[in-house]
């Protein structure tokens, strides 16, 4: 499929290292265990979150990060949002979740629903910063979090899997801590373990290549899984779906990344399609 067959489909991605928008095919996932704060919104009518024996049904809904749980949805495609945890402050995510579970649900979702709509009609679809990207969908820019310099510097490299692998003991020693200094720190500033933290960023540099024609092992071994069964299993604990189902449902999927440059008229930067 080229390039002008995806923009058409009106499925699409945007995605940077602290933000993701996707709007396209559910498909038919098992329970997922995403590293971000996931927030989903419908197409149309409902949809359906399921967390243990928990249920919430309505047009938009936040899922903290590393919570199991599964999406129906009575439209077949789905609005989904991921937020990365290290960048934002958690009490600006908790009062931008007290909105969707209260009563500003509607307005939210009809939000989101509107800019996808201009992000679909648009010819061109610019590089976009975090901010731009916060209040296109919110309507408010998300406080950027405090967090140590040290490890924010860290936590960026992992957003990056296709050059050499990077261990803990590598960031350690970029910002000249002992290895067991650094993951204590790194666990206390980002409310994870680096080594989830790395799994997490791994499967989500997937999302780069979900609509290409790409040999599935070879991916697997180029952005670091040390084989198909850990690649596939990982794939599926964090987005509910065999990699092989996700690349089939993303064909026509148009993917943007972030790319600043020099603001369009809709306010958005110019960058690669």
């Amino acid at each position: 499929m080229n390039d002008r067959d995806r923009r058409d489909s009106g499925r699409l991605m945007l995605i940077s290292p602290e933000r993701v928008f996707y709007a396209g095919l559910l498909g038919r996932p098992r329970k997922r265990s995403s590293g971000g704060y996931n927030i989903y919104a419908a197409m149309s009518g409902q949809l359906k979150i399921s967390e243990g024996k928990s249920e919430l049904v309505g047009e938009v809904a936040a899922v903290p990060p590393y919570v199991p749980h599964s999406v129906e949805s009575e439209h077949p495609c789905i609005i989904c949002l991921v937020i990365e945890p290290e960048t934002v402050e958690p009490s600006a995510m908790a009062s931008l979740g007290a909105r969707i579970a209260g009563a500003g649900a509607p307005e939210i979702a009809q939000q989101i629903r509107n800019a996808y709509e201009s992000l679909r009609l648009r010819e061109r679809r610019g590089g976009f910063t975090t901010h731009e990207f916060d209040r296109l969908f919110f309507g408010e820019s998300l406080l950027d979090r405090d967090i140590d310099p040290r490890i924010k510097r860290s936590a960026a490299k992992l957003n990056d899997f296709s050059g050499s692998k990077m261990t803990a003991a590598d960031c350690a020693a970029s910002v000249s801590l002992s290895p067991s200094r650094f993951l204590h720190l790194f666990k206390a500033q980002t409310g994870i373990s680096f080594r989830a933290f790395r799994a997490w960023k791994r499967a989500r540099h997937l999302l780069h290549f979900v609509n290409e024609d790409i040999n599935l092992a070879h991916l697997a071994q180029d952005i670091g899984y040390p084989d198909s069964t850990h690649f596939s299993h990982s794939i599926r604990r964090f987005y509910g779906l065999q990699p092989r189902a996700i690349f089939s449902g993303s064909r026509d999927l148009a993917i943007y990344r972030s790319d600043p440059g020099v603001l369009d008229s809709a306010g958005f930067r110019q960058g690669r399609p």
